[in-house]
């Protein structure tokens, strides 16, 4: 995986900003050239804007359009007066370049706008497998009361269900090169709108900073046939940060696939910030701090105990498409005896919270993630725990409670602390968002998804497939690694 270079326009937006630029430079024309010169890229713009029009305009291109719209009434202004047989004027330079390097301003603020909020370029798989993708919806029985005696966030009233919509990335037999791909964050465009205006509006941000989103396409071709061969794929069970979303680590999740691994990510009711179903109805988050930080451990808790449910119900329901008394794309190809549960912040803590209580989980990838509940006991499964970077800004009872759970394992736990490392780092926003480092660290677009799946498959490899793997060694490459042999404290 490398770097992108460039900036991140299509070729009518490209267009737009050069049509706008050349406007701008007309005014510092000879005037024989000056009307001939404003009326081509007049017309290349035009052009381009049409084609941006009927594509959907992003908002990044309004700068360079205003921009060029003031500049052509500049550049334009002495071809107007011959034709009406008025005298030319023009300012002189002094007054004129202010004016000038004000339009140029706004013309480089688009490339820069685009630059900053992409519509993400994911990368390349690199595994051998292509990546085939299928969304499956699931209705339980809604959870009781928690031991609190409250309701946890999703729990219908009564004996309402709770519909469970888990996204499957597969390792895929060969596809047509021009193969439809998946829309990124729905399974139609329609939907990742959705999605995407319910993520902006939980992060409060504006919702057309994120309308690159729903234009991303992913390598995933949508109910692709599964890899010849008759093989069984492990599980990899994926649970998102708090009012995240499936598909918030859809690279991360297509470059296991394409090493031989079935990951099935979860939306969960009430807490995602926003889960669309099949019947068009579209559930929102009802997760929210008190500002109590009593209060706000305790709902915690209780979130990421109702996500745990929420694993280990997909699990069962895994392993009953497995043994085909359900209908699914990969009955027969699943290896339920090979499982690791994996999440990123409050899903980390449940993948944790999940596989304490259900031996059939056999390993645990958290990415930053705070441990909730009791951390004392032994944990049987072997961890793999990715942190941001450690600074004066972290919760100071992290890494205390972290390494408590992680010392008294029952396996060999490892602590990857990724230097320059955000919280963020592990999901897909680092390939949308600004590179700001307190928001994604520092790693770099693709970089940050390539430490995350890096570290990831090798620890699985090790774990799940018993590969003959220096985990320490390996680990090393991304970060710093903190080893927990079993034993160590008592």
């Amino acid at each position: 995986m490398t770097e992108p270079t460039g900036l991140p326009l299509s070729a009518a937006e490209a267009l737009t900003v050069l049509g706008a630029l050349v406007l701008v430079v007309a005014r510092w024309l000879p005037d024989r050239w000056r009307g001939p010169v404003a009326l081509a890229s007049g017309a290349l713009l035009a052009g381009s804007v049409a084609v941006l029009v009927t594509a959907g305009a992003r908002w990044q291109s309004a700068p360079v359009v205003g921009a060029a719209a003031v500049a052509a009434v500049f550049a334009l202004a002495p071809w107007r007066s011959r034709r009406s047989g008025r005298t030319p004027w023009r300012a002189r330079w002094w007054a004129a370049l202010p004016g000038s390097v004000a339009l140029m301003a706004l013309v480089a603020a688009g490339p820069v706008a685009a630059w900053a909020f992409p519509v993400p370029d994911f990368p390349e798989p690199s595994g051998r497998f292509p990546v085939g993708t299928q969304t499956l919806e699931w209705s339980e029985r809604a959870p009781g009361a928690d031991r609190k005696g409250e309701r946890p966030a999703g729990a219908g009233r009564g004996s309402e269900s709770r519909p469970l919509v888990v996204q499957l990335w597969y390792p895929a037999g060969r596809t047509a090169q021009d193969a439809r791909r998946a829309p990124y964050l729905g399974r139609t465009e329609a939907e990742a709108r959705t999605v995407s205006a319910a993520l902006a509006d939980y992060s409060g941000v504006p919702g057309f900073l994120l309308d690159g989103l729903p234009r991303a396409r992913s390598h995933a071709v949508p109910g692709a046939p599964v890899a010849d061969g008759g093989g069984r794929f492990p599980v990899v069970l994926f649970s998102p940060g708090l009012g995240g979303v499936r598909g918030q680590n859809t690279a991360w999740a297509e470059e296991l696939a394409s090493h031989g691994y079935v990951v099935a990510a979860l939306d969960h009711p009430y807490d995602s910030a926003a889960v669309v179903l099949s019947d068009g109805r579209t559930l929102r988050t009802r997760v929210t701090a008190t500002g109590d930080p009593a209060k706000d451990e305790a709902l915690a808790e209780g979130w990421a105990r109702t996500r745990a449910g929420d694993l280990r119900a997909v699990l069962t329901r895994l392993e009953r498409v497995q043994s085909g008394a359900v209908e699914g794309p990969l009955s027969g190809r699943l290896d339920t005896g090979r499982v690791a549960a994996t999440g990123h912040s409050i899903g980390g803590a449940a993948a944790l919270l999940a596989a304490r209580g259900d031996a059939r989980f056999d390993a645990v990838v958290d990415l930053d993630g705070y441990p909730r509940g009791p951390v004392g006991g032994r944990f049987a499964q072997p961890v793999l725990a990715l942190t941001q970077e450690i600074g004066p800004g972290t919760d100071p009872d992290y890494l205390p409670r972290l390494t408590r759970l992680l010392e008294r394992g029952g396996a060999t736990n490892y602590r990857l602390t990724v230097p320059g490392a955000a919280h963020l780092t592990f999901t897909d926003a680092p390939l949308y968002l600004p590179p700001v480092p307190g928001v994604v660290g520092t790693p770099g677009r693709t970089e940050s998804t390539r430490i995350t799946s890096g570290a990831t498959l090798s620890f699985l490899d090790a774990t799940l497939r018993g590969v003959p793997v220096d985990l320490p060694a390996a680990l090393s490459a991304h970060g710093e690694v903190t080893v927990h042999r079993p034993g160590a404290v008592r």
